[in-house]
């Protein structure tokens, strides 16, 4: 059994998620909360009772709530104002969490509150490691959030059940907050001072689903690569652009990790052609490949580090300081999300573009015009009484048209809330929602072309014979493929196929076939 510790300081996407991961079998990953980090919790907890002892005003702790800032709370009714901001703020719309994002979502923000700034309770931080331990989802759904004040809408809806209100899911079934809260054996939390607010306050949600987001990216980054090595193979292609001098005197990470991963994957291939002075170069889709691929990977890579600084951070607001001088309440804006929001809107960018040139390689391979015949046309013979793989790239070319609009960047929205009160907001939770439908549709394109490719790799077969070798790389992905998806000798019922391939790259499958082989040199 794995365990993560929080202490507010060193939780890694990795981490993330493989909690989200388990939400299945919760008991694979135990989380727990740091004994030595409880020491600041505790001390930012006694501020806010001295504070409230001597009866200072402050922010949504004696004060209400946005524009109603200057609306005093008498203390008798400090803890209802917590319990309110909870209850009011759940107003969120829209298609449901998927249970990993909702655990990913309370393991972050259990961190944020671990770091000993947001003046809660420990029981606060216990209860919501309890519910991730028991399997306790609350229902969330995913539209509400504006990304600044955090992402109060979705933040509310996790917090519900804390308090016994809201739903949420336990093993498997739709309950009351308070019923799955019961069956779990956990007590809900009669809210203290801040504490509604602390719960509320952040960009929980924009970085659950940002943060899953960025490892699945991650493996596409590489499943593109191997698609791309593949088509090269069944197109003839030369593996000349992928010299690594090429790519030392440009110096861009991703690029040469782009590079040196084509010159693996295709290592030993009899499928690619040698020196040609008549044709000495591909087209760019092919040629281009590390360049794309490349800058792609160090969008992620950026998306990565300025998530693993947002979940390790205290982002809600007013934030409590305390050292040997005393304590200090300062409130600000550490909540807004622009920073997660500007990166999602670039890993938008970014994953559309590795899908962009994905359509474009299964372009060429269906077109006997520009492969010069290397391959028949669409894929299949008797052309005509069989279509082939021509309404594949149809759908390719579709998805690829729906992430050039996703791809607009949410970031450059505003629309002013609470009265002018929040007067500019980060739509980082809709960027971090667009980058993971983007993410999907790119499953699905190079899912098409590996299908695309593979297809075309049998009729290079038919030509070489097979005792031709792939590369040490693509080798084990074909016969990976092959175990799954046929050769299309006619026109068939196409859509479990492309299931079959979607499967294969969405789990990670395709990648790690290629790279189980490459560790073993």
């Amino acid at each position: 059994m794995r365990v993560i510790e929080l202490d507010g300081d060193g939780l890694t996407i990795d981490d993330v998620a493989a909690v989200a991961a388990a939400w299945r079998q919760p008991a694979e990953i135990t989380v727990r909360v740091s004994p030595a980090s409880l020491e600041k919790v505790k001390r930012s907890r006694q501020a806010v009772e001295d504070f409230l002892a001597r009866g200072e005003i402050i922010y949504g702790i004696t004060t209400g709530f946005g524009d109603f800032k200057d609306r005093l709370i008498p203390l008798d009714k400090v803890q209802q104002l917590q319990r309110n901001i909870i209850m009011s703020h759940a107003v969120g719309v829209g298609p449901l969490l998927d249970a990993p994002v909702v655990r990913a979502m309370m393991l972050i923000r259990a961190q944020t509150l671990v770091k000993g700034y947001s003046g809660v309770r420990p029981a606060v931080i216990d209860t919501l490691v309890a519910m991730i331990n028991r399997g306790v989802y609350p229902v969330i759904p995913t539209q509400g959030s504006l990304g600044a004040s955090g992402d109060l809408a979705p933040l509310a809806h996790m917090a519900l059940p804390l308090i016994g209100e809201g739903e949420a899911f336990y093993q498997g079934e739709r309950l009351p907050g308070a019923e799955a809260m019961r069956r779990a054996g956990i007590v809900p939390l009669e809210l203290a001072a801040k504490e509604g607010l602390a719960l509320t306050n952040g960009t929980s949600f924009m970085c659950a689903v940002g943060a899953l987001t960025v490892a699945r990216a991650e493996m596409l980054a590489a499943t593109a690569d191997i698609t791309a090595a593949l088509s090269l193979e069944a197109l003839r292609g030369t593996p000349a652009a992928f010299d690594e001098r090429i790519h030392a005197v440009r110096a861009h990470p991703g690029q040469a990790a782009s590079a040196a991963f084509l010159r693996r994957l295709l290592q030993g291939s009899d499928f690619l052609r040698s020196f040609d002075p008549l044709d000495v170069q591909d087209a760019y889709s092919l040629r281009c490949t590390p360049q794309v691929h490349g800058a792609a990977r160090d969008a992620i890579a950026q998306a990565r580090h300025t998530l693993e600084v947002e979940m390790n951070s205290a982002n809600d607001n007013p934030l409590i300081f305390v050292d040997a001088d005393g304590a200090t309440v300062l409130s600000g804006g550490n909540f807004h999300g622009e920073p997660v929001a500007l990166v999602m809107d670039y890993l938008k960018i970014a994953l559309a573009e590795i899908a962009n040139i994905s359509e474009r390689r299964l372009a060429r391979l269906i077109d006997e015009k520009v492969n010069k015949r290397v391959l028949p046309a669409f894929l299949t013979r008797e052309g005509g009484l069989n279509s082939g793989f021509m309404i594949v790239q149809y759908t390719s070319a579709a998805l690829v048209s729906e992430n050039k609009v996703l791809a607009h960047p949410a970031s450059v929205d505003s629309i002013p809330s609470s009265a002018n009160a929040e007067d500019h907001v980060s739509m980082g939770s809709i960027a971090a929602r667009q980058a993971a439908e983007i993410a999907g549709n790119l499953e699905n394109v190079l899912a098409l072309e590996l299908f695309a490719a593979a297809q075309g790799i049998h009729f290079r077969l038919e030509t070489l014979g097979t005792g031709a070798c792939l590369g040490q790389g693509t080798a084990a992905v074909y016969r990976l493929i092959r175990s799954r998806v046929p050769v299309i000798e006619a026109d068939t019922v196409m859509y479990p196929h492309v299931e079959a391939m979607r499967e294969l790259v969405e789990t990670g499958a395709v990648a790690r076939a290629a790279g189980a082989v490459l560790e073993s040199e």
